[in-house]
């Protein structure tokens, strides 16, 4: 009872820890560089966790029509998503990053609704007038020195941009991913193997729809680190030098590390399977936790002044979310 909750739950605590270790991995090494190598990292783990549990190193039944949608779900969400996400990191940091992530789950109901033909109350069009409102609340202040109190933005409007980017590819590539897993599914039930047997050649004896979540974010991260990598060369002259120049920062490899393993392995893992469990919608309301989650040790660890109005915000936008699927 409540498996998807809580695993949605462990998502939030686990992506609180990857943002903080991103903001710092990003900022030292550059958003690019720093995917390549999380993606490089993340299909590696991945890798030996398919052998560990499908007892193959690749994603076993997969047919066409899951590999193209968990494919162009990578896109949306890794490959344009994170690049959107680290961008913000660098422009107004982790916190407030994650704040606008709050944007996901308008997002997911929206599209979920359009692909997977999931219920969207009338209540929703108020949770995202409050989510919103909470956003606006942490990030507009008075412009000083105006007679007419005049509001401005207190963030540079590229980390803005970036951040509301992220929020919102994260938000449609859970759906996305949830398409594809349903494909899976299918194929999986075509080839007589359903969701609670187990894989008989596999080293651990997990549960096949466990397995699915790995085999599906490992999917995502081929186009993941092929597009990074694709980036990186092509919009970078030096795009090697800067991969070199990365992997012997220490500090930044060591920041990469951790966020792979909170992130993409198991934190996206864990967001696939908790939509096998409960709705698109409701995973993203609890995983939106993560910009409240993220307050207390953003501001221990970057000595960063919080006020309460940005508290206020976060808690509001958060709100928001539930209202979204009450």
């Amino acid at each position: 009872m409540f498996i998807g909750e809580l695993i949605s739950l462990g998502v939030a605590l686990s992506w609180t820890a990857t943002a903080l270790f991103a903001e710092v991995g990003s900022k030292r090494m550059g958003s690019l560089p720093f995917n390549t190598i999380r993606m490089t990292m993340s299909l590696v783990l991945l890798t030996v966790t398919l052998w560990l549990v499908m007892g193959v190193p690749y994603p076993r039944y997969a047919d066409g029509s899951t590999w193209t949608w968990l494919l162009l779900s990578g896109v949306v969400g890794y490959v344009i998503g994170d690049y959107c996400l680290m961008q913000g990191y660098i422009h107004i940091g982790s916190r407030f990053g994650q704040l606008f992530m709050t944007l996901s789950a308008p997002t997911a109901a929206i599209t979920g609704r359009l692909f997977l033909g999931e219920q969207m109350r009338p209540i929703a069009i108020l949770g995202m007038v409050v989510t919103l409102s909470g956003i606006a609340l942490s990030i507009l202040s008075k412009s000083d020195g105006s007679k007419h109190h005049a509001l401005s933005f207190k963030l540079p409007p590229k980390g803005i941009f970036f951040a509301a980017m992220a929020g919102i590819c994260q938000g449609f590539g859970l759906v996305l991913s949830k398409v594809g897993l349903t494909h899976y599914d299918a194929a999986l039930t075509a080839a007589g193997i359903s969701g609670d047997s187990v894989f008989s050649n596999a080293v651990l004896s997990l549960p096949v729809s466990v397995s699915m979540s790995f085999a599906a974010t490992t999917i995502r991260a081929y186009i993941g680190l092929t597009g990074f990598f694709l980036a990186l060369m092509l919009f970078n002259k030096d795009g090697l030098a800067q991969l070199h120049h990365a992997v012997n920062d220490r500090k930044a490899m060591w920041c990469v590390l951790a966020s792979t393993i909170f992130g993409p392995f198991i934190g996206v893992s864990a967001s696939l399977l908790a939509t096998q469990f409960t709705s698109a919608g409701i995973a993203q309301t609890l995983f939106a936790l993560t910009p409240i989650l993220i307050i207390a040790p953003s501001a221990l660890l970057f000595h960063q002044t919080v006020t309460l109005r940005e508290v206020f915000g976060a808690i509001i936008s958060v709100i928001g979310v539930c209202l979204f699927f009450v």
